[in-house]
């Protein structure tokens, strides 16, 4: 073993290790002092307050050294604390803070200012040298709603710039002028809110003094605790540190460094976008309509209809005429007593949830073609692979974290390709961006199969141990017609082929694929060839693989997993089958329906045939992000009791005849799954707002109301039943779980799994299907009279309707949904930047803003529908994928003119026609 020696005594090194980590190690992380030096940055080298004296053997010469970035060796003495390593970090120090305000008193981080804490601990004093003028204006930047700067207490440690690139990839900050005149600049020395600065927070975080901070001051010392949570947004599921005084008000939230997820690091929606937890527009009481009005009820009287209603239409009309949505945003604990109640206590597997509408072709296609619905591989990976696919995503807006990972690995040159209609932010820096037509998925990976295929790089040693169906796979594939299929998607072939050859060469090439996937009438048969160009390539069961979806919403994945589906229940298992049956019906001591129920579509079309009398809602503002809004709305005017449980009164609950008040991520506990099938625990950091209550209470509560027994929500208690159903979840405890949780499948010893197909796939051989390509019938039937195709996105501000983000910050970021729109069709329609745009399809209309860029294609819009004073699914189709049945919100035919100004009805206003 390496040994090196720390003040005369002699300890085992790591390799790798630099002395700074060597001597953290042993004697713990303030033993060196630093000022540059970050957890989640690499080594630096700028302040020289961590030098220390080496020599190469115990009586040799010795050399001051930055101990941050010199590598420990075999034999080294370091010698940490001499007189004269004491002397040098003082007179730094001093230098220091003779260009430093001394207002520690005034300041924001007093008392969690790392300059202050380093000058007490190398003995400072007083400052021999004479004091000089600040060099800096101290104008303190306050023009964005939440980054600040008084950069007059900048020390030039570097640690916002490298931040800034290291971490988020956005390359904001940097240093101007020389010597005295070195100063800190953002983008071209503009404010905050002029910069591109993407509002993560990592530059504020980073900082050793209150030079750059936050709004919330994040730094400050005031908070009497700090709790350790889930973010509520994405898919990734980045670890939170609340910070909260003694009164439960949140103060501000950190992003932890030992976060296997995140590093320390989040996007501006997780670490800012956290006022709406005590919105003065939060619901507060149960809510019933009377008369066109909402009433205040109590939970008793709530209850107490609830179950009358229910408990009415079960028995006059069957349990087949209720149904219920349950929430990506809910635990899973709540999810899973969601389909309990709906499955043991209603009597009917119509459960569904938002995975109907975003990744129910990935749990399907990789089911079918894998044995399971789930990411592959961690995103830990990304280190070890040498080529990445991202198809039909935009991760640095929709999955921040993630998307600056996989930014940072394009723009280290290594082999990234894109397919996207758009030119995202990846698909700028990736070698091989294939902007194909939207809805042509299927065609271009078939091109790509092709060429795989053609090269001969197929790994046949994979195909033949791990797979089956691939003879009448390859005779289909070599059968195709490249000249159509290029025509098809717009993308020269030599661009695909090039882009195959680079995927098939990779020693590892993990894909990445998000909504632009699986919003498609083909959105399953996408994923399976997804899966199916890992599967030729050998792609599966290692480090640096596999096939990952970017799962959209913070808990999409553990809804499914908890069984809210009407064909699967809990653990994936088939309702449908007489033993699974059985299973479920010892284990909830119930009788349970053994046909499968209603998919969300499916709910409506069952509301317009009067076939649906009741609907309970959860955490989904349907009206507003379901597409065909007129359809959705009057199948809710068609049911006659519409329960909707939520934070606001959204769209939904507008329409709703019951509200009930819900509560946040911070007013309850439970667990999240993340995209990489990592079980988190969610931690209450505050009590639920008002009456709201947890939804698992409140769901509990209603199941007790109907006779069915059912304890007070508990995560634990919840948590130990699931691990008794779910076979993956087997060795789940919520006392193990730790800080970072587990990644299913967990065996019943606690051990968890990164990787999964190791040796074998879940369904035992990897299955080859071929599927041709077939044209939306959006396109085959509108497309002669709406010429245009309109996809939609996500922006990095908000968060699919924006119920919780547009009452933040976030909102003074971005105001409004706008259409981005080529520079050709604005042209060739009479439409100038920030014109009203009327867009119509064959379901309606809508006028929205226009931002003419080249981001998208000619003939190719795309815009989002966070806004509801736009309500953009007004005009998406109610095409559906043909397995899953998730919306094709990807491909919608429409036409555009210039809006015109009318006279409103009411003098002096003005509408848009």
């Amino acid at each position: 073993m390496n040994t090196a020696f720390i003040n005369g005594k002699e300890y085992a090194f790591k390799p790798g290790e630099t002395i700074l980590n060597f001597t953290r190690r042993y004697f713990g992380e303030n033993y060196i002092p630093t000022l540059c030096d970050a957890p989640n940055l690499k080594p630096f080298g700028s302040c020289r307050v961590c030098s220390v004296e080496v020599a190469l053997k115990e009586d040799g010469p010795r050399r001051t050294m930055a101990s941050c970035h010199t590598p420990i060796a075999p034999g080294m003495h370091v010698h940490t604390h001499s007189k004269e390593v004491k002397k040098l970090r003082k007179n730094i120090v001093e230098l220091v803070l003779t260009d430093h305000p001394l207002d520690c008193l005034t300041c924001e981080v007093n008392g969690n200012c790392e300059l202050q804490s380093v000058a007490a601990e190398v003995g400072i004093l007083g400052v021999r040298y004479p004091e000089g003028a600040n060099h800096l204006d101290r104008t303190k930047d306050l023009s964005h709603p939440y980054m600040t700067s008084d950069l007059s207490k900048c020390i030039n440690c570097y640690r916002c710039v490298r931040a800034c690139d290291e971490v988020q990839g956005q390359f904001v900050l940097s240093m101007a002028g020389r010597g005295f005149n070195n100063r800190i600049v953002k983008g071209m020395d503009q404010s905050f809110f002029e910069s591109e600065c993407v509002s993560c927070g990592a530059c504020a975080q980073a900082c050793p003094t209150s030079a750059i901070s936050d709004v919330f001051h994040s730094k400050a010392v005031v908070a009497r605790e700090k709790t350790r949570t889930i973010c509520t947004y994405c898919g990734v599921g980045c670890n939170l540190e609340v910070a909260t005084d003694g009164s439960g008000e949140i103060l501000s939230i950190q992003a932890p460094f030992d976060a296997e997820v995140n590093q320390g690091h989040t996007c501006l929606k997780g670490r800012y976008a956290f006022k709406f937890y005590d919105h003065p527009e939060r619901l507060r009481d149960p809510l019933l309509k009377k008369n066109g009005e909402f009433v205040k009820i109590s939970w008793d009287e709530a209850y107490d209809l609830i179950a009358t209603k229910l408990t009415q239409y079960k028995n006059d009309f069957g349990a087949d005429y209720i149904a219920g949505i349950s929430s990506a945003r809910c635990t899973n604990e709540e999810n899973y007593l969601m389909q309990k109640l709906i499955r043991a206590v209603v009597g009917t597997n119509n459960i569904d949830g938002c995975a109907r509408v975003c990744h129910s072709p990935t749990a399907l296609g990789m089911q079918r073609t894998f044995g399971t619905g789930a990411a592959t591989n961690s995103i830990i990976d990304l280190k070890y692979t040498d080529c990445i696919l991202v198809i039909g995503a935009n991760p640095t807006d929709a999955h921040p974290v993630t998307g600056a990972k996989l930014k940072q690995h394009a723009m280290k040159g290594k082999t990234t390709i894109v397919i996207d209609p758009r030119r995202t932010e990846l698909a700028r820096y990736a070698q091989h961006h294939l902007a194909l037509r939207p809805g042509t998925n299927v065609a271009l990976l078939n091109m790509m199969i092709y060429y795989i295929v053609d090269e001969g790089l197929v790994d046949m040693d994979f195909i033949e141990e791990r797979t089956e169906g691939f003879d009448d796979f390859i005779e289909s594939v070599r059968a195709l017609n490249i000249d159509q299929l290029e025509e098809l998607t717009g993308v020269p072939r030599e661009q695909v082929r090039a882009a195959a050859i680079a995927y098939a060469t990779a020693p590892n090439a993990m894909s990445f694929h998000g909504l632009g996937v699986t919003e498609h009438s083909q959105g399953t048969f996408t994923v399976m060839q997804i899966a199916e160009l890992a599967m030729l390539t050998g792609n599966i069961g290692r480090r640096g693989v596999g096939v990952n979806p970017l799962r959209g919403q913070n808990n999409v994945q553990g809804s499914a997993d908890m069984g809210v589906q009407p064909h699967q229940g809990a653990g994936y298992l088939d309702v449908t089958d007489p033993e699974v049956h059985a299973k479920y019906e010892f284990f909830y001591k119930a009788k349970l329906p053994i046909h499968i129920g209603y998919k969300i579509p499916e709910m409506f079309e069952a509301a317009l045939a009067g076939k649906l009398k009741a609907l309970w809602v959860i955490g989904e503002d349907i009206v507003q992000t379901d597409p065909n809004t007129t359809k959705v709305k009057k199948a809710l005017e068609a049911t006659d009791f519409v329960i909707v449980q939520e934070l606001f009164m959204t769209e939904t609950a507008k329409m709703a005849d019951l509200v009930l008040p819900g509560a946040s991520f911070l007013e309850k506990s439970g667990t999240f799954t993340n995209g990489e099938r990592r079980i988190q625990r969610v931690n209450k950091v505050v009590e639920p707002i008002g009456n709201a209550k947890a939804d698992g209470q409140i769901i509990a509560d209603v199941m007790n109301r109907m006779g069915y027994r059912q304890p007070d929500y508990d995560p634990a208690v919840v948590l130990d039943e699931i691990a008794q159903i779910v076979p993956f979840f087997k060795g789940v405890k919520w006392d193990e779980l730790g800080k970072n949780g587990k990644q299913w499948p967990v065996l019943e010893n606690g051990k968890d799994t990164e990787i999964l197909h190791k040796e074998d796939f879940k369904r035992g051989r990897g299955r080859f299907e071929f599927h041709d390509f077939r044209e939306s019938e959006e396109i085959v039937t509108h497309g002669k009279d709406y010429p245009y195709i309109i996809t939609t996105n996500r922006e990095l501000e908000h968060y699919n309707c924006g119920a919780m983000t547009r009452r933040t910050g976030n909102v003074e970021i971005l105001t409004e949904d706008y259409l981005m729109i080529h520079p050709k069709d604005a042209a060739d329609n009479g439409i100038s930047e920030g014109d009203m745009v009327c867009v119509e399809s064959a379901r309606g209309k809508v006028d929205i803003k226009a931002k003419i860029t080249d981001e998208v294609r000619p003939g190719v819009m795309s815009t989002t529908f966070h806004f509801p004073e736009i309500m953009v699914n007004l005009i998406t189709s109610d095409v559906h994928d043909s397995e899953a049945k998730c919306p094709e919100y990807k491909v919608v035919a429409c036409r555009i003119r210039k809006a015109r100004k009318v006279e409103s009805r009411v003098p002096g206003e003005v509408t848009l026609a």
